[in-house]
């Protein structure tokens, strides 16, 4: 599993920012693509597309990676 931060809500054209909250942790569903785009599950409980300019990755080790996704599901 792996996870994103996010560290900008801005500059990204017809994307809507509504369902980002800066700072907050996100796991990645699908990694980014060869369009710098990123599938994350964001605040509306949903996966979608957004730039990865937007996050920064973060390295969480196995057994906590576990714990937040079972917490970020819920």
């Amino acid at each position: 599993m792996k996870f994103v931060v996010c560290v900008s809500r801005e500059g990204f054209g017809d994307f809507s920012a509504d369902d980002l909250t800066l700072g907050r942790l996100y796991e990645v569903v699908t990694p980014s693509d060869e369009l710098g785009m990123v599938r994350i599950i964001d605040d509306s409980g949903e996966d979608y597309l957004y730039p990865s300019a937007l996050f920064d990755a973060v390295e969480v080790l196995e057994p906590t990676a576990s714990r937040l996704h079972a917490l970020l599901a819920a």
